[in-house]
């Protein structure tokens, strides 16, 4: 049971702990929970519409292998390092990766962030094989489940269907009630305690405005997410690309992770990817060859 300087410490955030849980998980669930040819496809459908371009996780980490391997990156002295949701269910283009490349390095937490920063870059760097490169893959997710619904996903043993994300979406709501006055905009954390929600939703202020505008609020969310990721990835390589050694060579590959029911293939949008040297400078901008 928490104690009370805990839960006088949970009152600081602008999303506590049970008002995140209640946003995040609350919510109706959907009601088909079993995996048919027709909702599979419904679901596909769906995937394919809302986010034109996306890829399964194994052609993807294929078409990726083929490229860098003409880039100059090799199988033996490559690094991946990821900067992913911790939620169960982001794994799988991970794992196929690291088939390929080996082992990953973690600098990911809530919906994506690279909560690690520039210190963990940097110690990354210093992972990478002599006379290696790395590639540095990182984004938010979004769930699609069997009915089509975006931000929701069919979870292993569950039944039915659940939010994902789980933390974006109590973020956008957090968004939503200061938007709305109904809470005030909260100061950067002071505790750790819950710091990392608090701060997903900090960096989604600024897209409030694009959410409510949107078409559709749940296919915008991950994109906003992401354009804000992106934002912070590109200044922690700004900061520690130097750590690179040597002729080393940094690939980042940036999008939205899309998730669905255990029994189907999962998807990732690229949005970019592109070589850097260890001065931070682009070499070569691979996004359309990926996407052909």
């Amino acid at each position: 049971m928490a104690g009370r300087g805990e839960k006088n410490s949970l009152k600081k955030f602008g999303m506590n702990f049970k008002s995140t849980m209640n946003v995040a998980f609350g919510g109706k669930k959907s009601k088909d929970g079993e995996a048919s040819s027709e909702n599979t496809k419904t679901m596909i459908d769906k995937v394919q519409s809302a986010y034109p371009g996306a890829m399964t996780s194994v052609t993807l980490a294929s078409t990726i292998k083929t490229i860098l391997a003409k880039n100059g990156f090799s199988e033996d002295k490559t690094l991946v390092a990821t900067s992913l949701c911790c939620d169960e269910v982001n794994r799988e283009l991970e794992q196929a990766l690291t088939m390929i490349y080996g082992d990953n390095f973690s600098m990911g937490g809530l919906a994506g962030f690279a909560f690690g920063g520039v210190t963990s870059f940097g110690a990354m760097s210093h992972h990478i094989p002599e006379g290696g490169s790395c590639l540095v893959m990182y984004g938010p997710h979004v769930g699609v489940d069997l009915e089509g619904n975006v931000g929701k996903v069919n979870r292993r043993g569950r039944g039915g269907s659940g939010a994902c994300c789980g933390s974006a979406n109590a973020a956008a709501a957090y968004v939503k009630d200061v938007r709305g006055g109904k809470r005030e905009e909260q100061a950067n954390p002071e505790d750790i305690l819950d710091a990392q929600q608090t701060w997903v939703g900090a960096q989604l202020i600024p897209y409030g405005e694009r959410l409510e505008t949107a078409d559709d609020a749940d296919v915008e969310l991950p994109l906003a997410l992401y354009d804000a990721q992106n934002e912070l990835m590109t200044r922690i390589v700004s900061a520690g690309c130097g750590e690179v050694a040597g002729e080393g060579l940094i690939c980042l590959l940036g999008g939205i992770q899309i998730n669905t029911e255990s029994s189907a293939a999962e998807y990732f949008l690229p949005k970019r990817f592109e070589i850097l040297n260890n001065k931070g400078e682009s070499v070569a901008d691979l996004l359309s060859e990926l996407m052909a």
